[in-house]
């Protein structure tokens, strides 16, 4: 398992690296620059207001699948005939609730215009996860590595040709945007169905309703701890909208600029737990030990979290003065703010995917509402007076208190141990690397500082053991 483990993350890290920087840093903030902080503000916080919703596509039914098929591959024709008629009909839910909430929040008819595709939208990306997770379930690890960059790649290849094309005169619109996404994820939805239909041999050999009602009973746990989740991290712009109503949509924009770098980056954590429940929870059901698998994937999450919140914190009004036009001075600060949360939000998917494997679902929703309590209090509080900054720090705090909780609830309910030896070693690295960060200040050129910083934390990293090249080796090499 470690050997597989380490191979596929090995291949979805170097897909995603390939695609994803491009889509992040390349086409968003290529589309945030040709529309302004206004107009993007305005679409931001629309996206996050139908993501947080989603759930009611869902409801649990994607972790559920991942769950059940990787520890029985045979039960993949009865779920695929089950699920499906299941999720149309949470289809026809979610847009009705998405649009009547929209209403009673004060929608206008132009946000009402782009809600209606933006529903669409993620109707289309719940299906491809649901897909997807049937193909992780079988083991099919190089397949979903395939298949989570396809999406991307398309809409940076239809994205690409609006912004840079030259195919037609107009300015670009917020709206292209919006259809590009459309059209990739229809793309990918057929692959996606194709390959799973090949595999199962049929989507409805026989459609059980009371079956479906059954995976609906059973997965309704993962439902509610996917919808606190969402709201505690995707509420925030969609109050800064609400809350400031003269200059929410320019602080969502703003808080957009900061908030896609995070979002870039927790992908990179997103990937280990993507492999790691499916693998979980095969290695939980033969009675193996898991910590082993534990301490490969921590040191890596936890260097790449303090790498990221030292490194953008060090240079974080030249990376956004970099990337954007506007706004760097206010945006830096939020952005140094939220590239902390990177760490704590990478030790939420290592011991939160543990947990779910183990199906400690009441403890983790317990866990996940408290922390809603927390953010939505926070903003409350803080967004009147400070605006993006304040959801920036609500946020760093959420996160901060669910990954902790999530850490002292693995360690207490599954009895792994806390892998002391490891913290130290992390502990050391953070010392090192935060003088070292100091000293490069001191160097001409940012660039120059900024990269022998990166470089310091991967040498400290190999020389302390936190990274073992040798050992990941030879796991390679294992039969």
């Amino acid at each position: 398992m470690k050997k597989r483990f380490i191979t596929n993350l090995a291949l979805l890290v170097f897909l995603n690296l390939l695609i994803k920087p491009f889509w992040f840093f390349g086409i968003e903030v290529g589309v945030q620059n040709q529309v302004g902080e206004e107009i993007y503000g305005f679409y931001f916080s629309l996206f996050n207001f139908a993501f947080i919703l989603n759930i009611l596509l869902d409801l649990g039914i994607n972790n559920f699948n991942n769950r059940a098929i990787a520890r029985d591959h045979h039960l993949l024709q009865d779920h695929l005939a089950a699920i499906i008629p299941l999720k149309l009909v949470l289809s026809l839910i979610y847009a009705g609730i998405v649009l009547i909430a929209g209403k009673l929040v004060g929608y206008s008819p132009e946000q009402f215009k782009m809600l209606w595709i933006l529903v669409m939208n993620q109707f289309l990306a719940s299906f491809i996860l649901y897909f997807r997770t049937n193909i992780s379930g079988l083991q099919f690890y190089r397949t979903d590595s395939l298949l989570s960059v396809m999406d991307r790649s398309l809409m940076i290849l239809f994205t690409g040709l609006l912004l840079w094309g030259n195919f037609t005169s107009e300015p670009f619109r917020i709206e292209w945007f919006v259809y590009a996404q459309t059209a990739s994820y229809s793309l990918t939805l057929i692959t996606s169905a194709v390959i799973v239909r090949y595999r199962a041999g049929a989507f409805f050999r026989r459609i059980n309703l009371q079956n479906s009602l059954r995976i609906l009973k059973l997965s309704y746990p993962f439902a509610l701890l996917i919808l606190l989740m969402s709201l505690f991290n995707r509420v925030d712009s969609v109050m800064l909208e609400r809350l400031l109503p003269e200059i929410g949509r320019e602080q969502a924009g703003i808080y957009a600029q900061s908030f896609r770098i995070f979002d870039a980056a927790s992908q990179f954590s997103l990937l280990f737990a993507m492999l790691l429940l499916p693998m979980f929870s095969r290695m939980i059901r033969q009675n193996e030990n898991v910590n082993e698998l534990i301490r490969i994937a921590m040191p890596l999450l936890m260097v790449a979290g303090l790498t990221a919140a030292i490194s953008c914190n060090y240079y974080k009004k030249e990376v956004i003065d970099l990337l954007y036009v506007a706004h760097a001075p206010y945006s830096s600060k939020i952005f140094g703010i939220l590239m902390i949360g990177f760490l704590f939000i990478s030790t939420s998917y290592l011991y939160g995917t543990l947990l779910t494997a183990n199906n400690n679902l009441r403890h983790l929703n317990i866990l996940a509402a408290s922390t809603v309590v927390i953010n939505i209090s926070l903003n409350l509080i803080l967004i009147p007076k400070h605006q993006a900054y304040g959801a920036a720090i609500s946020s760093l705090i959420s996160q901060s208190y669910y990954a902790i909780a999530q850490l002292i609830l693995a360690v207490y309910l599954i009895r792994i141990p806390i892998n002391g030896d490891i913290l130290i070693r992390l502990g050391v690295f953070l010392v090192i690397n935060l003088l070292a960060g100091y000293l490069t200040l001191l160097i001409p050129g940012w660039i120059t500082g900024f990269s022998i910083l990166l470089g310091s934390c991967l040498i400290s990293s190999l020389a302390l053991g936190l990274i073992r090249p040798a050992e990941l080796l030879s796991i390679l090499k294992e039969k």
